[in-house]
């Protein structure tokens, strides 16, 4: 039934353009998106055989409250991304199922903000930074060509702020909501001479959905960019995001969620469970023209993140000296450098773009580990139980091209090479727990080529083929399996093979894309206990991932407009295993079949919105609406989380008055005040494997924005 209603969907994505051709047929079309995230030079999305779509900033702020990006990347075919209602713990984001298993930051996606990688060279990523108000653009990119940004790479989410426009413009901003929710923020642009500059701060809370949920952030984000001459400009961000003691309400069994899916589990409680997070950044590119046809471009960055966790790890079993303890206590530098070098030019009157490049990026870590607890005073920070300084360090080599070689072919190929070395030097050496210092190498070359046949200036036809990895990262080799101590050096990267072929059309206003795409992993990293917030890893033969994605969007006459997005995902284990069902675990011993779903991938996903403007009134609305199939929760298919269907209503009125710019917003999410299971956490050994989102809520908000002669 659930399969039918989706097949149903996706027939109906396929239908809506021809059924609204001929009315749209008189509407502007929509501009081409421009994108750099594909092969590094700005391009239109349109021409390049690769998915990637563009979620502008009108979209990442209409109705929003600018806090996550699951807000708004619903919209984007192929990706998750689900809030786990949770800010102790970073959004689950899967591309075509790939990093779904994540239990700590973002795996399996490359992240960037404003060119400087927001992952650090180990594979692990974060997103709290991402400065929403300020931002321009959010670029998502999905498939081979993604392999040639390195490591970790299934997939790519880049946000880029805006550049600040001539004169000076601020705007303040409030909202408030559900669950004693707010945020305040400020931005403020413009540019004098040769200098143009976009600020952002903000600040925001909430009590929480659930009980134990509160939280706090406050972000700054400043981008300045200094024109140096004709050919040669400058840009600097700094960011920083703080965000202390969040709470962790952990997640539910299932009697826990049906009981009341508000509460916190009570070893959350018991252990006052949390996370403190504070992160500095700042990164510079300059990019200068020696000619026309030749350019360079470098960049650099440094930053510190610390992270204090406060786990549910109960007290004896942190007694023998093998133990890490309760508490995680991170501290992160880290920085890099990237060049590149591009040249454009023409073979057999066929324009070619090529671009060379290295990078270097290195991570130092120092991990502590506390007990938590003194005596009989629980979710407090007590002895230390480990520590070690971790280095990672990744090394690359890329080289990409694009040539038009014939009025309608295109051909885009590009290899990267990767190095990537992870070093650990233990300090805590005592009785029972010996020296576990050590270190590995990965090494991986990973090739893509795509093929563009342009059937004429509104349709194209594209094929892509490549390889990529994943290593693991210091989160994944933490910990070993049944309690024993030093770092998972025996982890493996998994390695994999993706085929894409796809449709881009442009039909009278009528935007369609459309992808087949098929993902073969070897050594998939799974994770083989997860219990208190700690997890193990371990390599798990070969995987599959096939699937396709549909999105449509038009604009229609008096003043309508549509947008769809269907993704059909078949993950799968092609190799049965052994795994873990409880922690502590000294050896997996119950079998994964072959032929399971991989848990936290939805077969299938449907989000759709028709909005409506009347510009006269400077009124705005929109419904939106996300169907979600059922999500697995462990390897083994023994629970999951069921299928979801919520709408969403927004409203907006905007005044114009002089400099003045005044808006006013609501919103309502789930209008149906349906009960369901935002997001699971993979493999959870307590089976406390649900993270339950929220009914009917709101949220109401007002702007004011000024712009000085």
């Amino acid at each position: 039934m659930e399969c039918s209603a989706f097949r149903a969907a996706g027939a109906a994505l396929l239908w809506v353009p021809a059924a609204v051709l001929g009315q749209a047929a008189s509407s502007p079309s929509e501009p081409p998106s421009v994108v750099i995230s594909v092969t590094s030079v700005a391009q239109p999305s349109f021409d390049l055989p690769a998915s990637v779509d563009v979620v502008t900033g009108a979209q990442l702020r209409d109705g929003q409250r600018q806090v996550n990006l699951s807000e708004s990347l619903s919209r984007v075919p192929g990706l998750h991304i689900a809030d786990r209602q949770n800010f102790a713990q970073d959004l689950q984001i899967s591309s075509r199922g790939s990093g779904a298993r994540s239990t700590f930051g973002i795996r399996g996606i490359r992240l960037y903000a404003d060119g400087i990688p927001a992952t650090m060279p180990d594979g692990q990523g974060q997103v709290s930074h991402f400065a929403l108000s300020s931002a321009a653009r959010v670029e998502v990119l999905r498939g081979p060509f993604s392999a040639l940004h390195g490591n970790a790479s299934g997939g790519v989410i880049s946000i880029f702020t805006e550049d600040g426009q001539p004169g000076l413009r601020g705007s303040a901003s409030f909202s408030a909501g559900s669950y004693g929710s707010w945020r305040a923020g400020i931005v403020a642009s413009g540019a004098q001479g040769a200098i143009s500059y976009q600020l952002e701060a903000s600040r925001f809370g909430t009590e929480g959905y659930r009980q134990h949920s509160a939280a706090q952030r406050e972000l700054e984000n400043a981008k300045l960019k200094f024109r140096l001459g004709d050919a040669t400009t400058l840009t600097w961000t700094i960011n920083r995001v703080d965000m202390p003691d969040s709470q962790d309400p952990l997640g539910l069994t299932r009697a826990e969620v049906r009981a009341n899916p508000a509460q916190a589990t009570f070893t959350a409680l018991q252990f006052n469970t949390r996370k403190s997070l504070l992160q500095t950044q700042t990164g510079a590119v300059l990019e200068h023209a020696f000619s026309a046809t030749a350019q360079v471009r470098v960049a650099a960055y440094l930053g510190d993140r610390s992270v204090r966790q406060f786990q549910a790890i109960p007290t004896g079993t942190q007694a023998p000296a093998s133990s890490p303890g309760g508490v995680i206590d991170l501290g992160r530098d880290y920085g890099g450098l990237d060049a590149r070098y591009i040249r454009r030019g023409f073979i057999n009157d066929g324009a070619y773009t090529l671009t060379l490049g290295a990078s270097r990026d290195v991570l130092d870590e120092a991990r502590r580990g506390y007990q938590n607890f003194v005596g009989t005073s629980l979710g407090v920070l007590g002895a230390l139980r480990r520590d070690e300084d971790n280095r990672a360090v990744a090394t690359d080599q890329f080289a990409q091209a694009e040539w038009q070689f014939a009025p309608a072919w295109r051909a885009s190929a590009g290899v990267r090479r990767s190095r990537v070395s992870l070093n650990s030097r233990d300090r805590y050496i005592v009785a029972g727990n010996g020296d576990d210092s050590g270190a590995v190498t990965y090494q991986a070359t990973t090739p893509v080529a795509g093929l563009v046949y342009s059937v004429n200036s509104q349709i194209n036809l594209y094929a892509t083929f490549g390889r990529g990895f994943e290593t693991p990262t210091f989160n994944e080799i933490a910990y070993r399996a049944g309690g024993a101590t030093g770092l998972n050096f025996a982890l493996r990267p998994a390695t994999s093979r993706q085929a894409e072929v796809g449709i881009k059309s442009n039909l009278g206003g009528v935007l369609i894309n459309a992808a087949l795409f098929r993902t073969r992993t070897a050594d998939e990293i799974v994770t083989l206990t997860n219990a208190g917030g700690r997890a193990t890893f371990q390599n798990a033969g070969s995987t599959s991932r096939d699937g396709v994605e549909i999105s449509v969007s038009s604009r229609l006459p008096a003043g309508f407009s549509i947008a769809a997005a269907y993704t059909a995902v078949d993950a799968r284990y092609r190799d049965s295993f052994l795994t873990c069902v409880a922690a502590p675990c000294a050896a997996p011993t119950v079998l994964v079949a072959s032929g399971n779903q991989m848990p936290g991938v939805p077969r299938e996903s449907l989000y759709a919105e028709v909005a409506w403007r009347l510009p006269s009134a400077g009124f705005s609305t929109a419904l939106e609406g996300r169907r979600v199939a059922r999500v697995y929760v462990d390897d083994r298919n023994t629970d999951s989380a069921e299928t979801y269907t919520v709408f969403n209503l927004r409203a907006g009125f905007e005044q114009r008055a002089g400099a003045w710019t005044v808006s006013e917003f609501l919103r309502i999410d789930n209008l149906g005040d349906q009960r369901y299971v935002g997001s699971v956490i993979v493999n959870e050994s307590n089976a406390r494997f649900f993270e339950p989102s929220p009914g009917r809520n709101w949220l109401i908000g007002a702007s004011a924005s000024y712009r000085f002669k």
